[in-house]
């Protein structure tokens, strides 16, 4: 993968932002070096902070409003990165569909909505404008991702037979479940190993789950509509400097790992260390593992977080496709969708028991 810088493209896209924040700040518009926009205006409903970011990111207009924004500058795409209301609603949501109403394009960070219904609304709206929505499904986008997709595919691994997810994320007690502020965390971060499970192995067909009260932990048993099986295991109570996730899929007779999101390792088919006579743990080197990981030394762009966290494949990927008249092929509303089945399921489903999900 050889980088365009932002600069090179010969087309770029007219682009909006809404939302001045830290994440933005850290994560967001720094990508755009690397994408191809021009960043045009920047709305905030604080001015000053607006007239900061654009300043800072090159943009020549700013906005309190963004309906001011989208009828002055009629952009070809708006990135959207907001937080939520007051009373848990995700205010992207109606954000977005002002911006496909105006006949932009938009990129949203996750979550796309608090709930099936608000991303009906949405889908609505995409679809009879013929606006592409895509969300940050930044997972889905990192290059151990990609890599663990790509080996799946192959005739060596086989067909993927079961999963093992790991990620640090508390369920709130059943009590608290009904009440959409206090579900903001939970909604907020599962859309992480949500992703990667759905993007891995597809649609899951059956949930169960047991809960720990204690931290909010939960380990879910999962079946797929494939017929495969798998585990999410939220680890809450786990140490705030202990890598935070773990992603194991199996085959046939070869598996892959991820650990931390950036050391992958292929145990591949075809070893033999035949049980009570072998002499050494070491295979041949036509079926010994295999494994990747980043160097941090050297000023590359793939030891960049924008890069090995996903950030910049999924904005180029959205710019490209937007620019080419095609469809986003991952972040679709599609997507969305298999998340927020799991979310309204954990919302209702009491630990210990199982759940068909619906089509």
């Amino acid at each position: 993968m050889t980088v365009t810088y932002q600069f090179e493209y010969a087309e770029r896209l007219r682009v909006a932002f809404i939302g001045a924040g830290g994440h933005s700040y850290r994560n967001v518009y720094p990508a755009f070096q690397y994408a191809p926009v021009d960043l045009v205006a920047v709305c905030d409903v604080q001015l000053d902070r607006a007239e900061t970011y654009a300043r800072r990111f090159g943009a020549a207009a700013a906005y309190a409003d963004h309906r001011e924004m989208l009828s002055v500058e009629r952009p070809d795409a708006v990135f959207i990165v907001t937080s939520y209301t007051s009373e848990g609603d995700v205010q992207a949501t109606a954000l977005a569909e002002d911006c496909v109403r105006a006949g932009a394009h938009v990129w949203m960070e996750k979550p796309t909505a608090a709930g099936m219904a608000q991303l009906d609304r949405l889908q609505a709206a995409a679809d009879e404008t013929g606006r592409t929505v895509m969300t940050g499904l930044k997972k889905i986008f990192t290059p151990a991702a990609e890599k663990v997709k790509a080996i799946m595919g192959t005739p060596e691994f086989g067909v993927a037979s079961s999963i093992s997810v790991r990620y640090p994320q508390a369920l709130p007690a059943p009590e608290e479940r009904s009440d959409d502020v206090r579900m903001i965390g939970f909604l907020d971060h599962i859309f992480h190993p949500a992703a990667l499970l759905t993007y891995l192995m597809g649609p899951v067909r059956r949930l169960s789950y047991e809960w720990e009260p204690g931290t909010g932990a939960s380990v879910s048993s999962l079946l797929f509509e494939s017929g495969a099986v798998g585990t999410l295991h939220l680890a809450a109570g786990s140490a705030n400097g202990a890598p935070l996730e773990r992603v194991e899929v199996i085959g046939s007779g070869a598996n892959v790992v991820v650990d931390n999101g950036v050391r992958i390792t292929y145990y591949r088919a075809g070893a033999d260390l035949g049980y009570g006579r072998s002499g050494s743990f070491v295979t041949d080197d036509a079926v010994a593992p295999l494994r990747w990981e980043p160097e941090f030394s050297l000023g590359q762009l793939y030891n960049k977080n924008l890069f090995y966290l996903g950030y910049v494949p999924e904005i180029v990927h959205f710019c490209e496709s937007v620019l080419a008249g095609r469809p986003v092929e991952k972040g679709t509303l599609g997507d969305v969708r298999e998340i927020l089945k799991l979310y309204e399921l954990y919302r209702r489903l009491p630990a210990g028991t199982s759940a068909t999900i619906g089509s």
